[in-house]
């Protein structure tokens, strides 16, 4: 990945169809759609204005982002779990692009290491159409997009250091991200540790701890001790957690509907946080919040969140 790409990662914002003219506006050039998107009309609805609004602010349509969490070009968006993975093809992607306005992508994600048996389903979806998914093939399908200049970067979301592991024995081409839950009451210190190692980038969903989600928790904006160094550095609690997660290197997708927080939220590269603050960060009690349990099931392929995370929860 290209360190122009990277240090746009740093900016990555996820916002909906109708706030895009606001995230732009406000600086973010990264947005992201919803996480089922191809399987509904939304990136049709978020790829439409993205030329006009990028004009209407001055910024270059090529490098404006849309993250869907699984594609990338100035533009990124996943596979989803239904999606017939063990037949992906180029055609399918196309489809999904143009869906979107772009001839290519900046980042293709595989959203999770588990696909579904059939490729139409209602949400949420049942447990017992879970199945292993077959990851080399999907992978050599990626690969292929990225070889033909269809998306500039391929990557996993919700990825172990072991299911990592496992890719990197097969693939041609190396994730070049992956995208998991990351905050500062869930480190992902190993993780980010292997992924530093192999030379993968890490981009952290879910930095505040996804309040008001189907799985999300309070404990973020809650903690006391990131609520004490807010006081003390005249900042909100949600800018902490955002400064923290940059300063490990890590780029950020968050969410948003209000314009001033927007705003408030991209302010966070012109001070630092202390030595001392982050030694209180790091002694924070680990909890994991997005468990991905509706991903397993007695019938597998996982039987556990155990066995989804490989141990790491």
């Amino acid at each position: 990945m290209s360190a122009e790409t990277r240090r746009r990662l740093d900016e990555v914002w996820w916002v909906s169809d109708w706030t895009v003219d606001d995230a732009l506006v406000a600086g973010h050039q990264w947005t992201a759609d919803d996480d089922w998107l191809p399987f509904t009309s939304r990136s049709s609805v978020l790829g439409k204005p993205l030329p006009k609004l990028c004009t209407s602010v001055s910024l270059n349509p090529v490098k404006s982002y849309s993250s869907l969490r699984s594609f990338g070009a100035p533009m990124a968006t996943r596979i989803e779990s239904s999606l017939r993975c063990k037949t992906l093809s180029v055609d399918e992607f196309i489809v999904q692009i143009t869906r979107l306005g772009l001839d290519y992508l900046d980042l293709y994600l595989l959203h999770w290491p588990v696909s579904l048996k059939s490729v139409g389903y209602d949400l949420p979806f049942s447990q017992k159409d879970l199945v292993a998914m077959d990851v080399k093939s999907v992978w050599e399908a990626m690969e292929e997009c990225h070889s033909l200049g269809l998306s500039r970067n391929i990557g996993v979301s919700n990825f172990s250091c072991k299911k990592l592991e496992q890719l990197l024995l097969t693939s041609k081409i190396p994730p070049a991200v992956n995208q998991v839950e990351m905050s500062p009451l869930w480190q992902q210190a190993k993780l980010r540790d292997f992924c530093h190692k192999k030379g993968i980038h890490i981009t952290a969903f879910s930095p505040l701890g996804a309040r008001g989600t189907v799985w999300g928790t309070n404990q973020v904006l809650d903690c006391e001790v990131l609520k004490e160094i807010a006081e003390a550095q005249g900042k909100t609690v949600a800018e902490v957690c955002l400064r923290w997660v940059y300063e490990q290197g890590v780029s950020l997708v968050v969410k948003s509907f209000n314009k001033e927080r927007m705003k408030e939220n991209i302010g966070i590269f012109d001070w630092k946080l202390s030595p001392e603050e982050c030694e209180r960060i790091e002694q924070i009690p680990q909890e994991r919040a997005c468990v991905g349990r509706d991903y397993t099931s007695e019938d597998g392929p996982y039987i556990s969140v155990e066995e989804l995370w490989d141990g790491e929860i």
